[in-house]
């Protein structure tokens, strides 16, 4: 039965498909389709938005209009057969071994280049000699950092999305030299636990500095939007530099935020 209530509207033209919202919704109304949020029925949604704070791109809000009530039962019939999916999913990714292709995430589009130059035709230059690394601490996934660390003190903190050091071939020599780096991935890692690891980071160390790389993707701009969060929550008034880097490997641009405007 329709009536007048308040339910959630996204802005599909804003929506980058980042996904952030999608575990922030309890009652699993909105989900990623065709590369953007959309609520999968009204009956799911309670109006009460709990996704709203999750969308770094501002394009879910709350509206009042005529829309179905609210369904307790339909939501948790709906909740078990998303339980259901998942693991049916889990069990098949496992036993063909190898990462789905495609999914939810446009950013996720499988696509073949030509490299600059032809390996074959590629010169040799031996006199180069072997390039050594810039890495200067040791774990680098986020997941298995420490919360405290020699290397963070004093230092600009690199906080890098997984797939950027393949894209961008000059990483070590243009980012990492004198820096401490930090890996990980917004779309298959979890975002919550990443943005409170990050806050007690930034909390328990004396950072002077924090840069973040993300790539072009969609869903990769969640990594600057956790650091923000984490930023903000911590209060330590350190600046926070975000570069955008192309899947072709250039920096696309950079953006210097604030302290304090998070």
């Amino acid at each position: 039965m329709a009536g007048i209530r308040k339910i959630v509207r996204i802005d599909e033209e804003k929506c980058d498909g980042c996904g952030l919202c999608v575990p922030s919704c309890a009652e699993g109304a909105i989900q990623i389709i065709d590369g953007k949020a959309r609520l999968v029925s009204e009956v799911y949604c309670d109006g009460l938005g709990a996704c709203l704070g999750k969308c770094p791109q501002d394009a879910i809000t709350i509206e009042e209009h005529r829309a179905e009530e609210f369904d307790k039962e339909a939501v948790e019939q709906h909740l078990e057969e998303l339980e259901k999916d998942k693991r049916v999913k889990s069990i098949v990714d496992q036993s063909m071994a190898r990462p789905p292709m495609g999914g939810g995430c446009p950013g996720s589009l499988s696509r073949l280049f030509d490299p600059a130059v032809p390996q074959a035709d590629a010169p040799a230059d031996e006199s180069v000699g072997e390039i050594e690394s810039r890495l200067g601490n040791w774990p680098v996934q986020l997941n298995l950092a420490p919360i405290e660390a020699p290397y963070f003190d004093g230092a600009t903190l690199l906080i890098c999305a997984d797939c950027v050091p393949f894209a961008f071939a000059d990483f070590h020599r243009r980012f990492l030299g004198g820096k401490t780096l930090l890996v990980g991935c917004p779309k298959l890692d979890d975002i919550e636990h990443y943005t409170e690891k990050l806050t007690r980071i930034f909390l328990q160390n004396d950072l002077q500095a924090v840069e973040v790389m993300i790539m072009e993707v969609p869903c990769c701009s969640g990594l600057a939007h956790i650091v923000r969060v984490a930023a903000e929550q911590a209060n330590k008034g350190m600046p926070v530099t975000v570069f955008r880097v192309g899947i072709r490997g250039d920096v696309l641009d950079k953006q210097v935020v604030t302290p304090g405007v998070v």
